[in-house]
């Protein structure tokens, strides 16, 4: 379990780089397509802003998700376990793990699995945040150029109007992604009951 565990987490920081690198380049890509558009407009150039903004925001996902796999790498890890196929020992030990945890005796092997749980969802809640605060920038800085924005140029407002709403739902979307991992690592019992029961 320890090599599986090990090649995991090595598995999500590859991916992880992979992904930032990818990242900077569509964050690099974008900015170039939103400064000339915001010099010369044109639909073209709005359109190529979204399709960037859209595998930026992809790059962003994956970047989080796999930062969060090489912190807990045994939690990332449990949802490739076959529980509607197991058998033998794999079935007998997931009956063992879910006996405990609906119990009030636990053993050290559990315990570790439970920390590495509320560890796997206290660090989305911080990737979570970090992000959260970085995107609610940018949807103050887009108000702010749309305020600033001629009436008459009705394109770039547009333009501006749906990128800030935009980031703002996302912002959104990130906080109540905040809360509900710092809640489950607050109190990871239950939600990993419910992840051995299939919950989850």
């Amino acid at each position: 379990m320890a090599r599986a565990v090990d090649y995991w987490r090595d598995y999500h920081a590859a991916k992880a780089v992979f992904a930032a690198l990818l990242l900077v380049v569509l964050v690099a890509l974008g900015l170039a397509v939103w400064r000339a558009f915001l010099r010369s407009g044109g639909v073209a150039l709005a359109s190529g802003g979204v399709l960037v903004t859209v595998f930026a925001l992809t790059a962003l996902v994956l970047v989080m998700a796999n930062v969060q796999g090489v912190i807990a790498p045994f939690s990332s890890l449990l949802p490739m376990v076959p529980f509607g196929a197991a058998d033998g020992r794999l079935a007998e030990a997931l009956d063992q793990v879910r006996a405990q945890l609906s119990g009030s005796h636990t053993t050290p092997p559990l315990d570790a699995m439970i920390s590495d749980f509320a560890r796997y969802h206290a660090a989305m809640a911080v990737i979570g945040a970090v992000v959260a605060v970085l995107i609610a920038s940018t949807t103050v800085w887009l108000w702010k150029k749309f305020a600033s924005t001629a009436s008459s140029d009705w394109l770039t407002r547009r333009v501006l109007a749906s990128f800030g709403v935009l980031s703002a739902v996302i912002s959104l979307l990130l906080i109540v992604v905040v809360v509900a991992n710092v809640l489950t690592a607050a109190d990871p019992e239950p939600a990993l009951a419910a992840f051995f029961d299939g919950g989850w």
